[in-house]
Order: C-alpha cells, then sequence, then structure tokens
C-alpha cells in the first residue's frame, strides 16, 4: 500500500486491527451472504439452516406470492430499468401509482420517492433548510439524519434522547421568526424505544417548528394497520412529513417522504437527490406498490409481529438480559463489552441463531450488544429457542 494510502486511512488503524483479530479467532461475522431465504424466518448461511434475527422484514413478507408477482409483471412490462431521471424521461406509471398508495396510506395529500432511504433523509433536510434556519435533532437519531442536518449548513442544534424538556429549552433560545425544523426518528434503530410524538407535536405546535418523522421501523410495526406513529398515538396528521423507506418492512428498495402537496411540490423542483438520481426500477416499484395492499388485506401479521415482540422480550429480560426501553420489534441485547458481544455472537451462530454485533464505535462502549429483531414469519417455538440459546451463550460468555 503508497505511503499517502497508509497516511489516509491511519485514524482507522485501530478499527483494522480489531476485525483482522476478530477474523484470526473466527468471530468476524459481517457481509455473510445468505444462501437461501427459507421459510419460518430462517435462512441458510454457510450451508447451515439458522433462525434469522437480524432481519428488517418485520412482517415476514419478503418472498410474498403477490409481491414477487407484482414484480414479474412490470419486467415483463417496462423491463429492468427506465430511461432515465423521473422528471426527464424515468417516470413511469408504476412511479405515479407508488406514491399515490403511499399518501393513501399514510393520510397525506401526496408523496415522493427516492433512490433509497439514506438518500431520502440527505436530500430532503438539505434541500428544506439552509443558513439561519435551525434544525433539532434527538441525539441517537440515524446517521442519515445526521448527515442531512450537517449538510443543510443550518444551525444543528441536538437534544438528550427522547428529552423532551431539552427539545423545549433548545428551541427557546432559538429567534422565533427563525424556520425550525425538528426531525426524530419514530423508532430508534439501535434501541427500540418509540419517541413521545404527543409531547413532541405539542412543542412544534407551540414553537412554531415543522415536524419531520423518520418511520423506518415503525411502519408496518406500530398502529393497528401498521400505518406508524402517529395512528399509534391516535394523532393523525400531526407530522409535517413522514418519512420512510422501501427496503424494510416493504422488502423492495427506496425511500419517500408524504406530507402536504405544496411541500412535496418543492422537493420535486430542488431536491438534488430526486433531479440527478435515476428512477427506480420498475419492478422494486412495482413491488413496494403491492405490498402497501398487502399489508392492510393481511392485518393478522401485524397482530402476529406483536405477539412475537412481546415474547421475545419478555423471554429474554425474564432470563437476566438488558433490553434497554425497547418496545418494538428491534430488541437489543446488551453485551457490556467488545469481547462479549463478539464471542456471544459466536456462540449462538454455532446454535442455529443467526444474530449480529453492534460495538463501538457504532454504539457507545459499555453497550456493545447484540442488535436483535423478531419479524412475524417466526413462530413462538423458534423464538422460544432461539431465547434458550441466548440464554446459554449469556452465561458461558459471562454477561449474565
Amino acid at each position: 500500500m503508497s505511503t499517502k494510502i497508509e497516511k489516509l486511512l491511519q485514524p482507522a488503524a485501530p478499527l483494522f486491527e480489531l476485525w483482522e483479530h476478530a477474523k484470526e479467532n473466527g468471530t468476524y461475522f459481517y457481509n455473510q451472504p445468505i444462501q437461501e431465504f427459507l421459510k419460518d424466518g430462517k435462512v441458510r448461511v454457510n450451508g447451515k439452516e439458522m433462525g434469522m434475527y437480524a432481519s428488517y422484514s418485520y412482517l415476514g413478507l419478503l418472498d410474498h406470492p403477490r409481491i414477487n408477482a407484482a414484480a414479474r409483471r412490470a419486467i415483463e412490462e417496462y423491463g429492468t430499468g427506465t430511461h432515465g431521471v423521473r422528471f426527464l424521461a424515468g417516470t413511469l406509471p408504476i412511479h405515479d401509482e407508488l406514491e399515490q398508495t403511499i399518501a393513501d396510506f399514510k393520510h397525506t395529500e401526496t408523496a415522493i420517492t427516492y433512490s433509497s432511504g439514506y438518500v431520502t433523509n440527505l436530500t430532503v433536510i438539505s434541500s428544506l433548510l439552509g443558513r439561519r434556519d435551525y434544525v433539532f435533532s434527538d441525539k441517537l437519531n440515524h446517521a442519515s439524519i445526521v448527515d442531512g442536518c450537517q449538510m443543510s449548513g443550518a444551525e444543528f442544534k441536538r437534544f438528550q434522547h427522547r428529552d423532551m424538556e431539552h427539545l423545549e429549552r433548545r428551541l427557546e433560545n432559538t429567534p422565533a421568526d427563525a424556520n425550525k425544523l425538528v426531525v426524530v426518528d419514530a423508532v430508534f434503530s439501535m434501541d427500540g424505544d418509540i419517541i413521545d410524538l404527543p409531547r413532541l407535536a405539542e412543542l412544534c405546535e407551540e414553537y412554531d417548528a415543522i415536524l419531520m418523522i423518520d418511520e423506518a421501523h415503525s411502519l408496518g410495526v406500530l398502529g393497528e394497520t401498521g400505518r406508524g406513529i402517529e395512528e399509534y398515538f391516535g394523532l393523525d396528521g400531526v407530522a409535517d412529513l413522514n418519512m420512510g423507506t422501501l427496503s424494510k418492512t416493504i422488502p423492495s428498495v427506496g425511500g419517500y417522504v408524504a406530507g402536504k402537496q405544496k411541500l412535496i411540490d418543492f422537493l420535486r423542483i430542488i431536491s438534488r437527490a430526486y433531479i440527478f438520481s435515476a428512477a427506480l426500477p420498475p419492478a422494486q416499484a412495482a413491488a413496494a406498490n403491492e405490498a402497501f395492499k398487502v399489508i392492510l388485506d393481511e392485518p393478522e401479521r401485524i397482530e402476529k409481529l406483536t405477539a412475537n415482540t412481546e415474547q421475545f422480550i419478555s423471554g429474554l429480560q425474564a432470563c437476566g438480559f438488558d433490553t434497554l426501553d425497547t418496545e418494538t420489534a428491534i430488541v437489543p441485547v446488551i453485551c457490556s463489552s467488545i469481547e462479549k458481544a463478539l464471542l456471544m455472537t459466536k456462540y449462538a451462530h454455532e446454535n442455529g441463531v443467526f444474530v449480529l454485533p453492534v460495538i463501538s464505535p457504532a454504539v457507545p462502549p459499555g453497550l456493545e450488544r447484540l442488535r436483535a429483531t423478531v419479524t412475524a414469519a417466526h413462530e413462538p417455538d423458534e423464538i422460544a429457542r432461539a431465547i434458550e440459546v441466548l440464554h446459554a451463550g449469556g452465561k458461558k460468555t459471562g454477561i449474565l
């Protein structure tokens, strides 16, 4: 490696050293190819059947026959791509239909889609704000939100995690006539806890702030019909911007923002990721479109996810694990050190449970964890077995 590259990568040397050590002792688990998706929340990895507890497919819609059929029809009709960006030659009828489906699902006037969830947050926040504006972000918001806030050039104010009193103090110290945006995750992607939407909505109303909610991990998870956090709290329409992804509960790719017609029209005109990115492939747009309809047609999936979540969280807590304040399908299993998190993952994999570690610096030192997830595809007996494996692993590694 050249000297200039070594110099560039020097700050990351400890991380490279950690991963090399992990590879040597068999505790490197990232980027493993999933060879096959099986039934009931199982996968095949390295030739071994395992229970999948690292999936974003919360409602188990991956490989749903209706969704697969919609994607195949789109390929037969349109092919595998488009002729360009949306505002020139890339828009197909399925793109407009998908955006209308999203708007109807979220009870908004309209919606706009982008090529990924990350890009959605990045471009929406940086398009709406500029210098002399203010943006307020929960300390544990997703990296895409943080990057969008920084790219915008606005005054970037973080508040303590889910601390509405701290947010109010931040808002109080902001010029009354300034443009203000408060942006939060609905469900936090590492901890699984839920934002206090009722109080948040009150503060945004009181201080004349626009409210943007990232529903990446709440769509299909919260609310009686899976519509998300507003339905969960019975506060339909309090968010000015409802952002979400098409790659988690919705088994496709992309991101979206739903909201008022004028606001979304502004994004179509000004947001660079819309103007300069190719349109979603027709098969992916059709798959996403059908997935929203399946959620409404099969409400039993949400009921099962809720029951599975309760079983998984209560079972792990009964074993003595710290799962923080999670209330959702994202269940952190705190291991307290990098070494224990990696060894715990190794034990789980050896015993047929596919789960992955999250370590410092991705989470604070001392809060290294397994980031476990449960889905509607799991059966109660399989969840019970996964809990047994994790319990045994926790005792073996000294976590319990």
